[in-house]
């Protein structure tokens, strides 16, 4: 995998979209799936800062032990400088950070986990790297969690007649081929839940959707110019066509008069039952 430089400035500014973003829906059902005799070993799969588990962490009770891999060292350091998260009953959680290519994971691995989470990620990946770490994901055998996949859909309020070309060109820069690898883009989050379901696991997917405007002014001025731009660079000939437009669209994402619906897609994946495991020998709800 080619790693993907993202500031942490960024990362700050989107989390809390992030956050209201994501579906509690799935959390509950991972709360009530998790082993209670023993401490719970995360995986946070393309980690970044610790997003993931400031948001998840508070909400599972138990000690708990978090493990980060990302290609990313800058951003490693920052998860490890993190203030101390603690469960949602008080426990404590720990942290260690891994310097890795989370597609070339074997399924050794990531044998103890208990729980595998990934945010933001799979949109990044190939049809062959997502399929590599799907098997490992899927050969730990518990439940994985995948957030913030992004589909491609996107509405504007109020609506332009140049929206749909620009989003048009920017679906199409999320599929580029670059460095030999075509991305899936807002292809992932279907082409997972197809191969996680093919190796026997049973995946349940939920809209997690950005809603942008005037409570969220700068994450929106900076999605819109993030987006535009890649829409430009994919497409050369919307540079000259979208000047007005960008010229309007980031006025009113200053004034809080541009809104965004930014689809994204969550998965959780629950893992099939280890060979010879009889249904009263797997984890007990808390």
């Amino acid at each position: 995998m080619t790693p993907v430089r993202v500031s942490p400035s960024w990362l700050a500014v989107r989390e809390p979209a992030d956050v209201a973003a994501r579906a509690g829906a799935l959390v509950d059902e991972i709360r009530h799936s998790l082993p209670a005799d023993r401490p719970l070993v995360i995986y946070d799969l393309g980690c970044g800062t610790g997003a993931t588990m400031r948001w998840l962490a508070p909400q599972l009770p138990g000690p708990q032990h978090w493990i980060g891999y990302d290609l990313d060292a800058h951003l490693l350091a920052t998860f490890n400088a993190a203030p101390a998260q603690v469960a949602a009953d008080g426990s404590p959680v720990t942290t260690e950070t891994r310097c890795r290519d989370v597609t070339q994971l074997k399924a050794g691995d990531l044998a103890d986990a208990t729980l595998i989470t990934c945010s933001a990620l799979l949109d990044l990946l190939s049809a062959d790297e997502l399929d590599r770490l799907v098997r490992s994901c899927a050969s730990a055998r518990c439940p994985v969690l995948i957030t913030l996949t992004v589909t491609g859909a996107v509405r504007l309020s109020p609506r332009h007649p140049l929206d749909e070309l620009v989003a048009a060109a920017f679906n199409s820069h999320q599929r580029r081929t670059t460095g030999g690898r075509r991305l899936l883009g807002p292809d992932a989050a279907d082409a997972a839940r197809r191969m996680f379901t093919e190796l026997g696991c049973d995946v349940v997917g939920h809209a997690s959707p950005w809603r942008l405007g005037p409570a969220r002014r700068q994450l929106t001025y900076a999605w819109f110019a993030g987006w535009l731009a890649a829409a430009c660079e994919q497409d050369s000939h919307l540079a000259t066509a979208t000047r007005s437009y960008a010229r309007v669209r980031l006025a009113g994402a200053s004034a809080g008069r541009l809104q965004a619906l930014v689809q994204h897609r969550d998965l959780l994946v629950r893992s099939p039952r280890r060979p010879g495991q009889p249904d009263a020998d797997r984890p007990r709800t808390r």
